[in-house]
């Protein structure tokens, strides 16, 4: 069992940056990969960026050249840079883990972008 802890969601200008971690417990067994998802109201969850044990990074367009994800296998725990936040990166974000005997989601915390 892995257990996700979100944090460092928050509320901030247009423009504006923040960071998230996701600090990840448990059976840490053969990570494959671990992402961030974002849900925004009456949408479904999108996948936002992914870190693969190979240390290879993807990234939605919508976030591409804002929003940078990283790891500290150290800490296990994975961040979110975001920089230059729109309004319409406004949504509940989500750590996701991936390995070879689990996949788990973590409770999310909240991003709000005021215009």
């Amino acid at each position: 069992q892995v257990q996700l802890v979100e944090s460092g969601g928050g509320w901030v200008q247009a423009g504006g940056s923040l960071r998230l971690s996701c600090a990840a417990s448990g059976r840490l067994f053969s990570i494959l990969s671990m992402s961030w998802y974002r849900q925004a109201p009456g949408k479904q969850r999108e996948l936002v960026a992914t870190i693969t044990s190979g240390d290879g990074r993807n990234y939605a367009d919508s976030v591409k050249g804002r929003f940078t994800i990283s790891a500290d296998n150290a800490k296990n725990t994975v961040y979110l840079q975001m920089n230059s936040l729109k309004p319409e990166d406004t949504a509940v974000y989500y750590c996701r883990h991936r390995g070879a005997y689990d996949d788990s989601w973590g409770q999310g915390t909240q991003v709000t972008v005021s215009s």
